[in-house]
């Protein structure tokens, strides 16, 4: 399959709905590097595993992989290489995988959903998974044995829907946590419930004892905050409009920062549908995907616009030591990347570099 800069638009547009695209800028050099991602074959199973680039035939290889029950979301790599992946929310599976072992399982109790994301701690002694008590709807943060995933303790996100959790890479007994703020029934699934109530809400927790050190909001009630990165001392959040209004919804920003005074949204030089997919921090700032919008908004550390990369369903992205982007989408023409294809696969919303 040729690479995606030597396709016509007419071959574009036939490719798009079968092929994946990866772009890496600026374009890379060295040792290929492997990420631990989640996706869709053309068969309609989902699987989870490993991928690594080969330059050589312009395309992405998979380098193992499991199927999985039920779509995966949040993925992440152990200190030991293993993959832990959680089922997108909903859900009722949590995975812990090495290539060459036995997966282990484990399903969640009737009471209990997970809320797509996981995150080991960074000694590996444990894993921490966001989940939501289905008879009250509040969200949970529970503390699992890194090895047998069995959980040991559970703390109150002080919020609804918790989505990803992330370490503060200054205080290593801090955590912090993005309360979606959205409303769902077990009957209904992923259906969103009483928007007008929406609490969304960033919350920060002394994981000694699970208390609460901080929690943030913003003005506009129905920003859901979702995915969280760090550049440098800098927290961003990625957000997702939920809007009544239409014209209001696609105007929307998708990303806020924590400072001093609190949260604050960032606006973009251009409109991004109000939905800001995954996040990834870099030296200079932060990456923000927007599938709606059909590429990647880039910001300065303070907020300010720095580029827009054009890539429809833009959304999985990782960020590596030489600050290099890595970004997930769908095939499109372009200058300033190296774009290497996934033929036949569809990637899911993130994926992470190992090392």
């Amino acid at each position: 399959m040729p690479m995606a800069t030597e396709l016509t638009r007419r071959q574009l547009m036939g490719w798009a709905g079968a092929g994946l695209l990866a772009v890496a800028a600026p374009a890379w050099a060295g040792s290929a590097p492997r990420l631990a991602a989640s996706w869709r074959r053309a068969d309609h199973q989902h699987q989870v595993g490993w991928l690594r680039p080969d330059p050589s035939s312009g395309q992405w290889q998979v380098e193992a992989a499991l199927d999985v029950p039920t779509r995966a979301h949040g993925v992440w790599i152990g200190t030991q290489g293993e993959l832990y992946a959680a089922a997108r929310r909903p859900g009722d599976w949590l995975l812990r995988w090495q290539p060459g072992r036995d997966p282990l399982w484990v399903w969640m109790p009737p009471e209990r959903t997970l809320n797509g994301h996981v995150l080991p701690h960074p000694e590996g002694r444990v894993l921490l998974t966001t989940e939501t008590d289905l008879d009250t709807g509040e969200g949970w943060v529970t503390v699992r044995e890194a090895i047998t995933l069995l959980p040991l303790k559970s703390w109150p996100t002080h919020g609804r829907d918790p989505h990803q959790l992330l370490w503060d890479p200054l205080h290593p007994d801090r955590l912090f946590v993005a309360n979606g703020g959205i409303e769902t029934r077990p009957e209904t699934g992923r259906q969103k419930l009483a928007l007008d109530a929406m609490d969304a809400s960033l919350v920060c927790l002394d994981t000694r004892r699970g208390e609460v050190l901080g929690q943030w909001r913003l003005d506009d009630a129905r920003l859901s905050l979702r995915h969280l990165a760090w550049s440098g001392d800098r927290l961003g959040v990625a957000l997702q409009a939920e809007h009544d209004d239409e014209a209001q919804r696609h105007a929307a920003p998708v990303l806020a920062l924590l400072e001093p005074k609190g949260l604050r949204t960032v606006a973009f030089d251009r409109p991004l549908a109000g939905y800001g997919g995954d996040i990834a921090g870099t030296p200079e700032g932060f990456a923000v995907g927007c599938p709606r919008a059909g590429g990647v908004a880039l910001h300065h550390r303070d907020g300010r616009p720095r580029g827009w990369v054009p890539l429809p369903e833009a959304c999985a992205l990782a960020a590596d030591a030489q600050g290099r982007l890595w970004m997930g989408g769908h095939p499109v023409a372009g200058k300033g990347a190296e774009r290497l294809a996934l033929p036949g696969l569809r990637l899911d919303n993130h994926w992470r570099l190992a090392g």
